[in-house]
């Protein structure tokens, strides 16, 4: 790439979902006037889903200008409003229990058509991501060939389970097994996102600060869960992708897992602790993270950029969080200097949009047209960050009311 080149950028992080009254007309006809009813009793306490920021969400003049203007040019998928019969935002809202599965199953496959419909308006700008219940492995298996089929292919999104839910098995149950079998055949990426699975805190001054502090921790489960319990080992082809949650702790967590894993290939035992052949992978952490995993990096600090370089530049994606207020928008260029500066324009390339195409399925060569016109150039994301906006809060202010 020449300096004059522009580049691709795909955000393998950006939210979307529709409105109650959007998400109405794709119900089942015999969910209708129950929804209406929970509806008529419904508080929305999302800042972002109110007032003229809602929009955002759906309207696809103010979402792709929005985009336009950071220089993205495409878009990964994953849900944001609140679907029929949530009692929250959907990536928080715990798995149903048993007597609200039926009505929870309907709202988030009414989101999925909602989801096919919005993706199918711009089908090389957005891979969306459909949602599964875990709850019933053959609704869950129904559910992931129909986002197959219904070209959904930003694959499927599934939830950590938090670990005083006593109602549904953990991940690393095998009786997941035909569902992962059926996700690697498909080729359909499994997407963690970060912020799921936490416990219930209860109503106490102190559980929204324990909430931020362990919500890392919490989303990284899913993955040492699927790896540990050989997931991974059976399923070499199967596609796991870990969004929003950094990845500089990835690192030191897989050098951890390697060390003890080897130790006990080696000798079957870690101190007094003694381990049967069923507890021994064949390989390391590192190697199984290698074969099936991908990361989603929302807007990276310093040492998340870092760390691809010992994860892998092949694996690493960079995401926006579009449209969330913690996001990099409208400061994306700015944002890519302060990190990138200093990048091989080829290597930028993979990070920026080739590692989400080869997963994803987006066409660059589709895409290119709008990369020339909205993509920041190769000379300009190399200019080292000198200065700050002087208020970047005001800026984005102005930003969203202008729209």
């Amino acid at each position: 790439m020449n300096g004059s080149d522009h580049y691709t950028i795909i955000s393998a992080d950006c939210h979307a979902g529709g409105s109650h009254a959007m998400y109405r007309d794709y119900l089942e006809e015999r969910y209708v006037e129950d929804f209406d009813a929970w509806r008529e009793k419904y508080k929305n306490p999302f800042r972002d889903l109110q007032d003229g920021g809602r929009i955002r969400n759906w309207d696809d003049n103010q979402r792709n200008g929005d985009l336009e203007s950071d220089g993205i040019v495409g878009e990964v998928v994953f849900p944001n409003t609140v679907p029929p019969f949530f009692p929250s935002f959907v990536l928080f809202a715990r798995p149903p229990k048993p007597d609200e599965y039926e009505h929870r199953l309907a709202g988030i496959r009414a989101h999925n058509r909602w989801m096919a419909d919005f993706c199918a308006r711009f089908p090389n700008r957005r891979a969306g991501i459909g949602q599964v219940f875990l709850d019933d492995i053959d609704d869950a298996i129904a559910d992931a060939r129909w986002i197959k089929d219904n070209g959904l292919r930003g694959g499927v999104l599934i939830s950590a389970v938090p670990p005083d839910v006593d109602y549904l098995a953990p991940l690393y149950d095998p009786r997941y097994d035909p569902f992962w079998r059926v996700c690697e055949e498909l080729e359909l990426p499994v997407n963690s996102h970060g912020g799921t699975g936490l416990p219930d805190y209860g109503r106490y001054p102190a559980s929204a600060l324990l909430f931020i502090s362990e919500v890392q921790f919490y989303s990284q489960r899913p993955f040492v869960q699927l790896l540990l319990s050989g997931v991974f080992e059976r399923f070499p082809k199967l596609k796991f992708v870990m969004t929003e949650m950094g990845c500089a702790w990835l690192p030191p967590m897989l050098e951890q897992m390697d060390g003890v894993l080897e130790q006990i290939r080696k000798t079957g035992r870690t101190g007094e602790m003694r381990y049967s052949e069923e507890n021994i992978l064949e390989r390391s952490a590192t190697e199984y993270f290698r074969q099936n995993c991908w990361i989603g990096v929302s807007m990276p600090g310093p040492a998340d950029a870092e760390a691809r370089h010992v994860l892998g530049v092949d694996r690493w994606m960079w995401g926006s969080d579009y449209p969330h207020d913690e996001g990099t928008a409208p400061f994306t260029r700015e944002h890519l200097r302060q990190l990138f500066c200093e990048a091989d324009p080829k290597e930028m390339a993979d990070l920026l949009a080739g590692n989400a195409s080869r997963l994803y399925g987006f066409d660059l060569d589709g895409l290119a047209p709008l990369a020339s016109r909205f993509g920041p150039t190769v000379d300009e994301i190399a200019q080292p960050l000198l200065t700050l906006p002087d208020d970047p809060n005001e800026a984005l202010l102005k930003a969203v009311i202008s729209k």
